[in-house]
């Protein structure tokens, strides 16, 4: 098999997955793409450089890509950061978004080399999500803002039962969006607090 026919296969199969995984949230009522756009609704106005937190299979920055977002996109995974770009590629806009990747931990960014950070149901897979906010923290512009969002009671017992149906276990860890929200604030972070039935969104920058 030539390589473009390969190539053309493992799309399908991405494609294929990613078209399950909708259809399962979509039995909870869950619009992934309406959720997105919640987030980036709740960011607005958005300027300057954008970076995202954790790419996974590519839904954030697709979104924000066809809005007209330039956008760099990190995760620590080569797997996920493959489902992303065969995502972006398939809508024709993977020119908008650079996947790097990096560890959350120790990211090889500048300082304040960012306008606005995205963060979207990634806490709740961190081992040490504190480590990783002092990181983001750090390449965030003086002027930026932070934006986290992550599941709540709701949108978290919707994942474990579609993990489940699909032979998983959804691993969540032991820190909730709560506990970094108090954690921002004592960095001197102003926060907006908004949320959507599945999902809690903190928009957090500095006062002034």
């Amino acid at each position: 098999m030539e390589q473009k026919d390969k190539d053309r296969e493992q799309r399908c199969q991405v494609l294929s997955k990613l078209a399950r995984r909708r259809e399962l949230q979509a039995r909870y009522g869950y619009d992934l793409d309406r959720e997105r756009l919640a987030v980036i609704e709740a960011a607005r106005p958005l300027a300057g450089r954008i970076l995202e937190a954790g790419t996974g299979r590519g839904h954030l920055a697709l979104n924000l890509a066809r809005l007209g977002y330039h956008l760099v996109s990190f995760d620590q995974s080569a797997e996920q950061l493959d489902f992303a770009r065969q995502n972006l590629e398939a809508n024709g806009l993977a020119e908008l978004v650079e996947l790097r990747q990096e560890d959350g931990e120790n990211l090889s960014l500048a300082d304040g080399s960012f306008d606005v950070i995205f963060a979207v149901n990634l806490i709740h897979h961190l081992k040490n999500p504190y480590r990783v906010m002092d990181e983001l923290q750090r390449v965030l512009a003086s002027s930026g803002k932070q934006v986290i969002s992550d599941f709540n009671e709701r949108g978290l017992a919707m994942m474990a039962e579609i993990h489940r149906l699909e032979g998983d276990e959804h691993e969540v860890s032991g820190v909730s969006l709560a506990e970094i929200e108090e954690y921002l604030k004592t960095k001197g972070l102003n926060i907006k607090r908004t949320q959507t039935e599945f999902e809690i969104i903190l928009v957090a920058s500095k006062p002034g």
